[in-house]
């Protein structure tokens, strides 16, 4: 018997998902009030590593999807902190305890402090223009991949 949905949803999955082709994702772009309060916070405070650096162009990390800072418009309005429609920038954490302790001794709001999920541990900070930094401690089904003896920013 011939079924609509499983045609229609088959036709989606052959048409609709090759159109772009997509291989990953490049980089995160944040539009900031000021760049070198922006990097201070990412590359000073947070560590990343300044990959690319051009006069209104910062691209941070070393591999992966980079973290693109570039300056904002001096008229938009600025919405920074919804988790419902806001921006959130997610990075794993070695120990998220450590880490907002570390953050908190440099001066980083703590917009939630660390909550217990049945994924892991998280905490969100606001970086200079009241983006939310989600921090994320996973714990792993398979105990071999969770790591042990980090501290704060360091590899999970």
């Amino acid at each position: 018997m011939f079924s609509f949905s499983l045609f229609h949803k088959a036709f989606n999955n052959v048409v609709y998902n090759r159109v772009v082709n997509i291989k990953r994702v490049g980089n995160v772009i944040l539009a900031v009030k000021d760049l070198d309060k922006s990097v201070e916070f990412y590359h000073n405070i947070m560590g990343l590593p300044i990959k690319n650096q051009r006069r209104s162009w910062v691209d941070l990390g070393q591999s992966g999807a980079l973290l693109s800072l570039h300056p904002a418009s001096l008229t938009a309005k600025h919405l920074g902190t919804s988790l419902e429609n806001g921006i959130v920038i997610g990075f794993l954490v070695g120990d998220v305890k450590s880490a907002v302790e570390e953050l908190k001794a440099k001066g980083v709001t703590i917009y939630r402090d660390i909550i217990d999920r049945e994924s892991g541990k998280n905490a969100i900070v606001l970086d200079p223009d009241e983006y939310m930094v989600s921090l994320f401690e996973p714990i792993f089904a398979d105990k071999e991949q969770q790591t042990s003896g980090y501290h704060g920013f360091t590899p999970v």
